[in-house]
């Protein structure tokens, strides 16, 4: 009993761990960064993310430079913001991207 138990339970582990997937297309989304509001244009094929792109902002080039080359490669690679890290010294903007690609995603469900 207790291996079916455990069986079940990595069964439904392992369900809940597969990455998303999303309708094909490309989808904006909007989130609030330290100045402004940021908008991101986020590409999916393949019912996965394929690009980001900021596509609009009014923060400060300096500060929102480093999130936008190190954090969307990653959410392209994780298939979403879900264990992206911010940026240090970029924190409000870094959260201003990771809520507009959410915001982009909850469209293409």
């Amino acid at each position: 009993m207790k291996k079916i138990i455990v069986a079940t339970a990595a069964a439904l582990l392992a369900v809940g761990a597969q990455a998303a997937t999303y309708k094909d297309g490309s989808y904006t989304g909007e989130g609030k960064g330290r100045e402004s509001v940021i908008t991101v244009q986020v590409d999916v094929k393949g019912g996965k993310i394929a690009d980001v792109k900021v596509v609009k902002h009014g923060e400060t080039e300096m500060i929102i430079a480093a999130p936008i080359e190190q954090m969307i490669p990653e959410i392209v690679k994780k298939n979403g913001v879900e264990g992206v890290d911010s940026v240090g010294g970029a924190t409000l903007s870094s959260e201003g991207i990771k809520a507009a690609v959410k915001d982009a995603l909850s469209k293409a469900q």
